[in-house]
C-alpha cells in the first residue's frame, strides 16, 4: 500500500487547508491526489489484476432483485424496479432508510391527457413501476436488467408511453449504470409530458456535504430544518428560510433548490459525501445529447433532502412551450441515458472532501468510454453505429473586421431540422453540441442516425446560426461541411451599445442581497450573486421613487444598468409596470441623417411580461414597438440569469429623432406579480447603412 509523507499527510488531513485543496491549483495538489486517487483504487478491489477481481451476482429475494459484483450491491424491487438499496463500504444502505422503501431511488414522470390540467395542478405524478422484469444480459463482465411495462389502454390513469427502465452492473465497477426506453406507437393518444427525471434520496443522518461544481459545494442544513417552525416558507414553497436550524450556523439563511441548478452543459457531476463515513454519492452524466432544450438549458441537480436528480426534460426556465406534446396517432422514441451512479470512499485519514476530485476524474473516464459499448438495446447505438460531422465557423461582420474571423468559444450543433433558434424549444429528439477552438474547427462525434440542422451561437454576437440545409447522418457517415459563414444582425455602424451579447445579463449590475434573506455560499462570489433570494424587491429599494434612467455617454452598465426590469411594488400590496430611459446625444450631423435606424434589442429572459419602445415622447399610443405577452421562464424567481433567448430587431426612423439630448423608453406593463419581468442581454442603436459607410470613409 502507497503511503504518505508526514508533512502531505498533514496537508491533506487538515481542515485548515481544506478550501485551498478544492479551490487552488499546483503540483503539490496534483501529487496529493495522484496518491488518494492511487489508494482509493486499491483499498476497492479496482485493480485490473486478474487475482482481485469480484464475481457478478445476482439474487432473488421475495419482492427483490439484488445485484451484486463484490464492490456494492444494488437492490431494486420486484417486478417495479424502483431502486430500494445501495449497501457499499460497510453502510447497509446509502439511501434512505426510514420511511416507504419506494421513496428512495425511482424514475418518475410528470404528464396529462391535453385540457385535463388545472391552474391549480402540474400534472400527474407516475413514480413509474413497471409490470415486467426480465434479466437481459449476464455474464463474468456484466448484468443488465430490464423492468419494463407496456400501456395499458383500458386506464385512464396511465400514460400512454411504453417505458423500459434498465441497470446494468460491471465487473470491477463501483456503481451502476441506469437507463430507459420511452416508446409511443402509431395510434396512441394525444398527451403531454412536463417532465422525467431519476431520483435518489440518500440517507440524511450520513451525507451532509454536497458538491455540484469546484466554486458550488458546502455543507448543507437538514429537510427537517425547512419545516415549520423551524422554517418559514417565502414568496413561493420552494424557498424557506431556516429560522431555527438543527445547525446553528444555518440561521436566517434561505433554503432554494433552485439556487443550484445548473446548465445542461455543466452538469457532468454532482453529489454528497457522507464526511463521517469518507464515501461519496455521485451521479456522473458523460454526454447531455438526450437531454431537452440545448447545452444552455437549466436543470436542477443536487439539493437538501439530501436529493441527488438526473433530470432528462423539464419546463423550468423555459415555461409551456418545453411541454412535450404529441398529437393523437404520433409514434415516437427516446432514450434517457445512461447515466453512470458512482460511489466512492477514501481511508479515515485522508480528507473526505477530496472524493470530489476523485468524481471528477471518474467523470473524465465516462466520457472518454462515451457512447457505452456496454448496453444490449439496439435503441441505444454504439460508436460505429454513429456519424461524425465536422467543419469551420467563421464570423463576418464588415463593421468590425473586413475578414471572416473565427470566434473562440463559438458553440455548434445538431438539432431537429426548424427554424432559427429552435433548438432552444426542442425536446422529442437529440441534440449534439460542441464548441469550436481558436481557428474555428469543430468535430460533433458520435451523432445518432438521423436528420437535423446545423445551429450555433457566438459570444460577443448577437442572434443565432443557422444552417438550413438537412444532414442525414447514418452509421459511420463522415460529413465534412467546410467553411461556414455566420453574418450576425447588421445595418449599419454602432452608435452605442450596452451590455455584451452573451445571451445572459451577467454583466449588468447585480445588487447585494437582503442579509436578512442571503445563502452563505454565495456571499463572497461575484460570479454567482445572481443566485440570492429577493433580488427583485431591490429594484424598489434603489428606485423608490421613479424608474431607472440611463445615460450611454457617461454611466456604466455594470454599475448603473439593474439586471432585471421587474415590477414596483406599492403600498396596497400590488403592482406597477416600469418604464426605462436611455438618454443618448446626437451633434448636428444628426440633421443629415435619413431612413431608419435599428435598435436591436436582445433579451436573456422573460416573464408573462412585455417590452414597448417609444422614442422622444412616452405618450405615444400605440407604441413605435411591442413584444406583445412573451415567455414564462420564471427565471427572475429561480435565481437564474438567462431563460429563453429573444433577439428583437427594431425599425426608428430617423424623422423620430434629433439633435441633441433624446430618449428611448423601454416599458414593462404587465404587472400581477413580483416576478414578471425582463433581463436584457445587449441593446445597441446602428446608423442607417448608407451613412455608416459615409462616416467610416
Amino acid at each position: 500500500m502507497f503511503l504518505f509523507s508526514s508533512h502531505v499527510f498533514k496537508l491533506v488531513t487538515t481542515i485548515d487547508y481544506r478550501t485551498q485543496l478544492l479551490r487552488q491549483g499546483g503540483l503539490i495538489i496534483a501529487l496529493i491526489m495522484f496518491m488518494s486517487l492511487l489508494e482509493n483504487t486499491i483499498s476497492q478491489n479496482q485493480s485490473p489484476d486478474p487475482e482481485s477481481t469480484q464475481v457478478l451476482q445476482i439474487h432473488y429475494q421475495d419482492r427483490h432483485v439484488v445485484m451484486d459484483n463484490g464492490i456494492l450491491q444494488l437492490t431494486l424491487s420486484n417486478p417495479e424496479g424502483l431502486v430500494t438499496g445501495v449497501r457499499y463500504n460497510g453502510i447497509e444502505n446509502v439511501l434512505a432508510y426510514t420511511g416507504d422503501e419506494n421513496d428512495r431511488g425511482y424514475w418518475d414522470v410528470v404528464w396529462n391527457f391535453p385540457g385535463k390540467k388545472t391552474k391549480k395542478t402540474k400534472g400527474t405524478l407516475d413514480r413509474i413501476e413497471a409490470t415486467k422484469m426480465e434479466v437481459v444480459s449476464q455474464s463474468d463482465d456484466q448484468i443488465e436488467v430490464s423492468f419494463s411495462r407496456l400501456w395499458n389502454a383500458s386506464s385512464a390513469l396511465s400514460v400512454p408511453v411504453n417505458i423500459d427502465k434498465r441497470f446494468v452492473m460491471l465487473r470491477n465497477s463501483s456503481g451502476f449504470y441506469t437507463y430507459a426506453i420511452f416508446e409511443r406507437l402509431e395510434g396512441w393518444p394525444a398527451v403531454e409530458l412536463d417532465n422525467i427525471r431519476i431520483a435518489f434520496k440518500l440517507n440524511k443522518d450520513k451525507f451532509h456535504y454536497m458538491a455540484i461544481s469546484d466554486d458550488r459545494q458546502r455543507y448543507m442544513p437538514l429537510p427537517d430544518d425547512r419545516k415549520p417552525p423551524r422554517g418559514k416558507p417565502l414568496a413561493y414553497p420552494e424557498a424557506v428560510q431556516l429560522l431555527d436550524p438543527f445547525e446553528p450556523e444555518f440561521k436566517g439563511e434561505v433554503d432554494d433548490k433552485y439556487a443550484y441548478s445548473m446548465e445542461s452543459k455543466d452538469i457532468k457531476v454532482h453529489g454528497w459525501i457522507s464526511t463521517n463515513d469518507s464515501v461519496g454519492f455521485w451521479q456522473i452524466t458523460p454526454s447531455n445529447e438526450f437531454r431537452s432544450a440545448g447545452p444552455l438549458k437549466q436543470f436542477l441537480g443536487s439539493h437538501v433532502g439530501p436529493t441527488n436528480l438526473a433530470i432528462f426534460h423539464s419546463t423550468h426556465y423555459v415555461g409551456a412551450e418545453l411541454i412535450m406534446q404529441f398529437e393523437k396517432g404520433e409514434a415516437w422514441k427516446k432514450v434517457f441515458g445512461p447515466v453512470f451512479i458512482y460511489l466512492n470512499s477514501f481511508p479515515p485519514e485522508v480528507d473526505p472532501l477530496l472524493l470530489w476530485h476523485q468524481a471528477k476524474n471518474q467523470t473524465k473516464i465516462e466520457e472518454e468510454k462515451w457512447p457505452y459499448n456496454f448496453t444490449t438495446s439496439d435503441d441505444f447505438p454504439a460508436s460505429d453505429q454513429r456519424g461524425f460531422v465536422s467543419g469551420r465557423l467563421l464570423v463576418r461582420d464588415r463593421y468590425i473586421n473586413r475578414e471572416d474571423i473565427p470566434v473562440n468559444g463559438s458553440y455548434v450543433g445538431l438539432a431537429a431540422p426548424g427554424d432559427v433558434g429552435s433548438w432552444q424549444k426542442e425536446y422529442k429528439g437529440y441534440q449534439f453540441w460542441t464548441k469550436v477552438d481558436e481557428n474555428g474547427y469543430f468535430t460533433i462525434n458520435n451523432v445518432r442516425s438521423g436528420r437535423y440542422n446545423l445551429y450555433g451561437f457566438v459570444p460577443g454576437f448577437i442572434g443565432d446560426y443557422h444552417n438550413a440545409t438537412v444532414f442525414d447522418i447514418s452509421p459511420g457517415s463522415n460529413t465534412s461541411l467546410g467553411d461556414l459563414v455566420y453574418e450576425p444582425p447588421r445595418n449599419g455602424f454602432t452608435l452605442w451599445e450596452i451590455g455584451v451579447p452573451d445571451r445572459t445579463a451577467a454583466e449588468f449590475y447585480i445588487p447585494d442581497p437582503n442579509p436578512n434573506f442571503a445563502n452563505k455560499l454565495y456571499l463572497n462570489q461575484s460570479a454567482y450573486k445572481y443566485r440570492q433570494y429577493g433580488l427583485w424587491e431591490r429594484y424598489a429599494e434603489l428606485y423608490p421613487d421613479e424608474d431607472m434612467v440611463f445615460n450611454v455617454d457617461v454611466d456604466d452598465y455594470s454599475k448603473n444598468w439593474f439586471f432585471m426590469q421587474v415590477t414596483r411594488k406599492q403600498e396596497d400590496g400590488g403592482y406597477n409596470g416600469t418604464t426605462w430611459q436611455i438618454k443618448f446625444h446626437f451633434d448636428d450631423k444628426m440633421k443629415n441623417f435619413t431612413g431608419n435606424f435599428t435598435l436591436r434589442i436582445a433579451l436573456a429572459t422573460s416573464n408573462v411580461a412585455e417590452l414597448q419602445v417609444r422614442v422622444n415622447d412616452f405618450s405615444v399610443d400605440p407604441p413605435l414597438f411591442t413584444t406583445g405577452q412573451i415567455g414564462k421562464d420564471n427565471t427572475i424567481a429561480r435565481h437564474g440569469i438567462h431563460g429563453l433567448y429573444w433577439l428583437y430587431n427594431v425599425k426608428v426612423p430617423a424623422s423620430l429623432l434629433r439633435p441633441g439630448n433624446n430618449t428611448i423608453y423601454l416599458t414593462q406593463p404587465m404587472a400581477t406579480s413580483p416576478f414578471q419581468g425582463l433581463m436584457y442581454d445587449y441593446i445597441r442603436l446602428e446608423c442607417p447603412d448608407a451613412v455608416s459607410h459615409i462616416t467610416r470613409s
